[in-house]
């Protein structure tokens, strides 16, 4: 049995990693940036709705095979960037919070589902996602440190969590590996619909 599968391309992991390393190596070069490059790692790292979101476009892109695997890992932290720019200077984008742990929702159901709609709407659904992550990210730029250094940080981080989810995704190789990543996509839609209700009062 292959612990691969033969429509995963074997270098789509490798690829990501290279892809994040220039801008992180430029991360470090710069003087004073070494604060803002470990606040933006940590920042999606430390909130589980952008965790689950992102670890569920990975798994979302390993169920795709072919070219999704590594464009829509690429294309999530590409546009959050600029949803981070938008936040970062103040452009509004409205209902951010709900747009967040809506991510999560939708993309953990993808992932149940296992659905595959054309690669051009799943980079458009990831995409429009990655606005609201971004600009999150962006308005809490803390103004004490590098906001390159910030930008890179979380970025990479992100990369790094697609990684997992793809690698995660990459069970579905086996038949009850299949079942397992359908069912975390379920617990994914779960976890999003608890954020939702946190956010919206339900619970209080």
């Amino acid at each position: 049995m292959k612990l691969i599968p033969d429509q995963y391309p074997r270098w789509a992991p490798l690829g990501l990693l290279l892809a994040l390393l220039p801008t992180t190596a430029l991360a470090h070069a710069q003087i004073g940036a070494a604060d803002g490059l470990v606040t933006g790692f940590m920042h999606p790292v430390l909130g589980p709705d952008h965790v689950i979101a992102m670890v569920a476009v990975g798994i979302w892109g390993a169920q795709l095979g072919g070219p999704a695997i590594w464009l829509l890992p690429i294309t999530f932290p590409l546009v959050m960037a600029v949803g981070g720019m938008l936040g970062a200077v103040g452009v509004p984008v409205p209902s951010v919070e709900i747009g967040i742990v809506a991510s999560a929702i939708v993309l953990g159901a993808m992932v149940a589902a296992a659905a595959r709609p054309p690669l051009g709407l799943a980079l458009a659904i990831v995409g429009m996602f990655a606005i609201f992550h971004g600009h999150a990210h962006g308005t809490e730029l803390p103004e004490a440190v590098n906001p390159l250094a910030y930008g890179v940080g979380f970025v990479t981080a992100t990369g790094l969590l697609h990684l997992t989810g793809i690698l995660l995704g990459m069970l579905i190789a086996w038949p009850l590996g299949e079942r397992a990543v359908r069912l975390g996509g379920g617990l994914i839609v779960l976890g999003g619909g608890w954020f939702l209700m946190a956010n919206t009062g339900a619970l209080a």
